[in-house]
């Protein structure tokens, strides 16, 4: 199934998102994706990744990645995790397993070992419907608190407003929606003030008012996630995790950096709840680190941000050699929560899924041809071969649409696969 075109997509609307479709001489099309850092990624792809893919046999999807990794693409650049280079061969991966799928005529949770479980637990990320989708972002103008106005109307599925002005009411929105998960990220406001460093009683009570109204308002019928964003020195940390502690927090995500395990460590030991990360740990040789490190419970990565499927399931297969267990980010784009639910179907290790329901049940169905059933607190895998889904052929037709061919697109035409030659 030899590769004859390496194609790059682009929208406006949503600048931070890039889908890669590999072409084959048989007609078949894979599609990836990946996030962020557009430019610098489509680059990459098509100076870089496509001369060493054009001509390559679709199928030997461990030979490519190993070639990616070590030969083409990063192995100067001292493995840097979530780089340019990894988040272009996260796509290209996932479009191998895609390709793969449709060959054999089968769902990907087929290829990844078949099912363990039917469906799989979501919790909602709370924010809203054009959360993520600029290419530049300021954290320190994004974050809002109660000390801001308030919006004259908060709209339907809001829930970057709503986490902030009404908590609990959002809560138990959700909760009649079947979700009994939520997380929110209240002290990132504060964290910003003093680098993290320090937090005041009265920023710190300013902080747990929304934990306080959802327990109130739903008691215990809702687990609670708190995201750090890796913002806080432990010190800073403990004492907030201190103060969480009558709450039952279903897990804290990144409360310190990262990369610094031993302070993970210690945070781990002293808290109540599991301690989850990280979409900002790339490759398994970070998870590798952390689990002997005793730093996590649950790893948290982003198929679009540490190397596909491929590196996404060897991280499952280790989380579950130390016992722990996988939830994968996605707070980026529907083909990436595609793959997670593929992954997870085939899991035994799988603990719950991200999603956002603005971005599921909005802008996603406007990029793809299917989505998976959401029902109740729970998603479902597709069925069909491969990933189950494409490009909705509405999206390549957009005015907005930035679109790069390196190589061939084949077209079925008269019964009989065609080639049709585009420039870069």
């Amino acid at each position: 199934m030899q590769i004859v075109g390496v194609e790059t997509v682009q929208i406006a609307e949503y600048g931070n998102l890039v889908w890669v479709r590999l072409h084959t001489a048989d007609g078949l099309v894979g599609l990836g994706e990946t996030f962020r850092n557009p430019a610098e990624t489509v680059a990459y792809l098509h100076e870089t990744c496509a001369p060493a893919l054009l001509g390559r046999d679709a199928l030997q999807l461990n030979a490519i990645g190993r070639d990616l990794a070590h030969k083409v693409g990063n192995h100067f650049n001292g493995f840097p995790t979530r780089s340019v280079e990894i988040r272009g061969n996260s796509a290209i991966d996932i479009a191998l397993w895609d390709l793969r799928g449709k060959a054999l005529g089968v769902p990907l949770y087929e290829l990844l070992g078949g099912r363990t479980r039917e469906r799989i637990r979501i919790y909602n990320t709370c924010a809203g419907g054009t959360y993520n989708n600029r290419l530049r972002r300021d954290y320190n103008t994004e974050l809002v608190s109660r000390d801001d106005p308030r919006p004259e109307r908060i709209g339907p599925h809001e829930d970057l407003l709503m986490q902030v002005y009404e908590p609990g009411r959002l809560a138990k929105e959700l909760l009649d929606e079947g979700i009994t998960a939520m997380k929110i990220w209240p002290f990132d406001v504060y964290a910003l003030r003093s680098d993290g460093q320090e937090i005041s009683g009265t920023d710190l009570r300013k902080a747990i008012w929304p934990i306080e109204q959802i327990r109130s308002t739903v008691g215990d019928k809702m687990d609670i996630l708190i995201e750090y964003h890796g913002l806080w020195r432990l010190p800073a940390a403990l004492q907030i995790a201190a103060a969480l502690a009558e709450f039952d927090i279903y897990w804290h995500e990144e409360p310190v950096w990262m990369q610094n395990f031993d302070d993970l460590a210690r945070y781990r030991e002293r808290v109540c709840g599991r301690v989850a990360g990280s979409e900002n740990l790339g490759t398994l040789q970070w998870y590798r680190e952390a689990f002997i490190r005793g730093a996590l419970d649950v790893a948290h990565f982003d198929l679009a941000w540490i190397g596909g499927l491929t590196e996404g399931q060897r991280i499952a297969h280790l989380a579950q050699a130390f016992d722990r267990t996988i939830a994968p980010h996605d707070c980026t784009g529907p083909v990436t929560l595609i793959a997670n639910v593929h992954l997870l179907a085939a899991a035994p290790n799988a603990l719950i899924t991200e999603t956002v329901r603005s971005h599921v049940a909005g802008f996603y169905r406007q990029l793809v041809t299917d989505m998976p059933e959401v029902e109740r607190g729970y998603i479902r895998p597709l069925d069909k071969p491969g990933l189950g889904t494409a490009l909705e052929p509405a999206l390549l037709a957009r005015k907005d649409a930035r679109i790069r061919l390196t190589g061939k697109r084949v077209t079925e035409a008269a019964g009989a696969a065609t080639f049709k030659e585009v420039r870069r």
